[in-house]
């Protein structure tokens, strides 16, 4: 492409030339024959006698076929080449013409001798319009080819500096985009592309002070959190057992032993969630480690022991299906859990006590599905709800955001719905790590497992109240 540039360039320029010389050759040309003309007309001027006439012909030069030729005269001095219109127009126009003739061109220089008009004819043949062409050409064409070489040498050189520069500013975003927030650039080519690169390298180390001195932060806040949550376990261990195994109690009595199992269970878990948060954040800034991989299905049912505990206690109807087998999700086993633990969590929030509730999980068209269905009364504005922060009713309104966040983090998305149940449906899309991922219909994916959900419990035989939504 950029040989093909200069070769347009060049010929822009040589083309003209070319043609400004062959115009200067021939009116050269021209010229010579107007000074040989000059010499017969000015021999008329004098005399009309054959024998002048001839000798002005013969001391004009050239050959025998350029000799000026006179017409208009009682006895002529040769034949011509013009014919008798271009004679005619001479000798009405009076002033001295250049006609194409066969083989070059003349020249017609009228001169008036009383009543009656002599045409002086010269003939110019095309050798000496075109004296020199070819040689001019060739000359001109070894010009083309040495600026068309020299340019896309040059050319080449500059330009392979410049997509240099610029692939590396290129692979350092990329590298940049996909986390490694180490990733530098060599700043090289034009004073542009090398001032672009030393403004990446700058970015580049305001980003890693930032995410490191927010891991430093969150670190320090984990810290800071251990001190109340050390009180709360020495008190709780301070509190009576709660084994309801052994003995005979009542039912308030039964309520207050599983309310201190449920503190204990708490404790442990936000134990085990700083502990992960300090490891994670303590860690050096590397792209050393691949992705972060955790198994749903495991995570699920992890998580479903805390909350079935709890739902026993609140008398609420709970199902979890699909759980079964393997699943692989590329987001970290701590930031699931905490997505899921966000979500359930609103259900126990927002809905009253004994309201059911359904956690599902598939896997389908390079995606892994988690819904959370619930009978409550669902969420009157989805797209407010999943806006960060913003709450109705008194919470940080972040719940929602974390299980966003998450699903986003695995390429994937989460949607809100009305359930089957009655209530909210929030769906968890994340992509498949060990299938292509291409876009999915969510109602298609999340659909069938509505089904599935509706005949089962159509089977069971078993219904729980629709209400009116709200807000959450």
């Amino acid at each position: 492409m950029t040989g093909g540039v200069c070769a347009l360039v060049a010929l822009a320029f040589l083309l003209p030339l070319a043609v400004s010389l062959g115009d200067r050759v021939r009116a050269e040309a021209i010229a010579d024959a107007a000074r040989r003309s000059a010499l017969v007309t000015g021999a008329l001027a004098v005399s009309t006698e054959p024998a002048a006439v001839e000798r002005a012909v013969a001391a004009s030069g050239g050959d025998v076929t350029t000799r000026p030729v006179v017409h208009g005269l009682d006895a002529g001095s040769g034949t011509g080449r013009a014919t008798a219109a271009d004679l005619d127009r001479a000798r009405a126009e009076k002033r001295s013409v250049v006609v194409e003739v066969s083989g070059g061109a003349a020249r017609l220089d009228p001169v008036v001798l009383g009543d009656r008009v002599a045409v002086v004819e010269v003939f110019v043949p095309d050798a000496a319009l075109n004296r020199g062409s070819g040689l001019r050409w060739l000359l001109l064409g070894a010009v083309a080819a040495a600026l068309v070489g020299s340019a896309v040498v040059v050319v080449d050189r500059v330009a392979t500096r410049t997509v240099f520069a610029t692939r590396g500013l290129i692979d350092g975003a990329l590298a940049i985009g996909d986390g490694d927030l180490a990733a530098r650039v060599e700043p090289t080519g034009p004073r542009e592309l090398a001032e672009a690169g030393h403004a990446f390298n700058q970015m580049a180390e305001r980003l890693d002070a930032a995410r490191t001195d927010e891991r430093e932060l969150v670190a320090d806040l984990s810290h800071r959190l251990r001190t109340p949550l050390t009180v709360l376990r020495l008190d709780a261990e301070a509190l009576e057992s709660d084994d309801t195994s052994v003995g005979t109690f009542s039912q308030a009595e039964l309520d207050h032993l599983r309310g201190i199992r449920r503190i204990r269970q708490a404790i442990v878990t936000l134990e085990g969630e700083i502990d992960v948060l300090i490891k994670t954040t303590r860690k050096a800034v590397t792209h050393d480690a691949g992705p972060a991989m955790c198994d749903v299905s495991e995570v699920v049912r992890d998580r479903m022991v805390f909350w079935s505990a709890l739902a026993g206690d609140q008398n609420r109807p709970h199902r979890v299906s699909g759980a079964q087998l393997r699943i692989p999700a590329p987001v970290p086993r701590a930031e699931l859990a905490a997505a899921l633990d966000a979500v359930i969590g609103n259900v126990f929030r927002y809905t009253p006590q004994g309201t059911a509730f359904e956690v599902a999980v598939s896997r389908r068209d390079g995606y892994v599905a988690i819904r959370i269905d619930d009978a409550g009364p669902g969420i009157a504005d989805p797209d407010r709800a999943l806006r960060r922060g913003a709450s109705d009713r008194g919470s940080t309104g972040l719940g929602l955001d974390i299980a966003k966040r998450v699903a986003m983090q695995a390429n994937g998305s989460v949607s809100i719905d009305r359930a089957q149940l009655g209530g909210a449906s929030v769906v968890m899309l994340l992509a498949d790590p060990e299938a292509t991922p291409r876009q999915v219909n969510r109602f298609g994916l999340v659909g069938r497992m509505a089904r599935d959900s509706r005949d089962q419990k159509s089977a069971e035989r078993r219904r729980w109240p629709r209400r009116r939504p709200t807000d959450r």
